[in-house]
């Protein structure tokens, strides 16, 4: 019997013949390094806690548990009373990031950020992992995915760079878009005077933003966005480039608001759940 470990998870094999080898290089892609190391650690086994051979093929229905020794997050767990789960399962957890907080430390004795919440969450289980898939600018609410354990960490950020992760947001921007539903395709690149702050920039990286309007009031209009691709400050830049910033992203010229927080919010996520293999639908409602 195996000593216990920090981090596991239960899966079942759902053909005939395949291999863990084979599960982890060639369905999960997992990494070499950690390929290798679950090896010699004999890191998978059945139910019962019996190492499984790894070149051996299985059943259909087989039940393993995945274990990951010394898999830590060095987060330090801080309670956060606006942080709320979603979504769980054994993989992930899709939780509400609220505006004006960090999706992360910068120094991991930091505290006060979602990933210092979603640490205190896990803990409360006994767990020791999680890492953000994702990110939200500090002044963006919504929606932010955090894997569990290693695999799905590697398995979710290979989904994020092919784009199989399907992200949707709300902003509300100043002025009346004229156009019912448009697309943004502006490379966006450092802005050279300003430590944080990007802008369109014809040397800068492929974007694309779609939208479609949801409502036009007197001063803003309400949108709905969806993002190809994932750059840094991407809809703000976007919208502020074509003369409609963020309402209350000062950022990027916006108007102010009475609490300081500009109006972005990441409304729904979708995926392939490459574990459970069904469509996964997060949505705030």
């Amino acid at each position: 019997m195996m000593e216990k470990l920090n981090t596991a998870f239960q899966y079942r094999i759902n053909r005939n013949g395949l291999t863990i080898e084979e599960l982890l290089r060639d369905e999960w892609k997992a990494g070499k390094k950690t390929v290798h190391q679950m090896r010699m650690d004999k890191a998978v086994t059945d139910t019962a806690g019996h190492p499984v051979e790894w070149r051996t093929p299985l059943e259909e229905g087989t039940e393993l548990v995945f274990h990951f020794k010394d898999a830590l997050s060095s987060y330090k767990p801080d309670e956060y009373a606006n942080v709320s789960v979603l979504f769980e399962d054994e993989h992930i957890i899709a939780a509400l990031k609220p505006a004006g907080i960090a999706t992360h430390p910068d120094e991991h004795d930091e505290g006060g950020t979602f990933m210092n919440a979603m640490m205190a969450h896990v803990a409360k289980n006994g767990g020791a992992y999680v890492e953000h898939i994702h990110r939200l600018d500090k002044g963006t609410a919504g929606i932010v995915l955090v894997a569990k354990h290693p695999i799905a960490k590697a398995l979710f950020d290979r989904m994020v760079e092919e784009r199989a992760i399907t992200r949707v947001y709300h902003a509300e921007v100043d002025g009346r878009l004229k156009r019912m539903r448009g697309t943004l395709q502006y490379p966006i690149g450092r802005d050279r005077h300003h430590p944080t702050r990007r802008r369109v920039s014809p040397g800068g990286q492929d974007a694309i933003t779609r939208y479609r309007v949801i409502e036009r009031n007197d001063e803003t209009t309400l949108v709905e966005a969806s993002l190809e691709t994932g750059r840094t400050h991407q809809i703000r830049v976007h919208f502020s480039h074509i003369g409609h910033p963020v309402t209350g992203d000062t950022l990027y010229g916006g108007s102010d608001t009475a609490d300081g927080n500009y109006r972005l919010v990441a409304k729904k996520v979708s995926f392939e759940h490459p574990f459970a293999e069904e469509q996964t639908i997060i949505e705030v409602i």
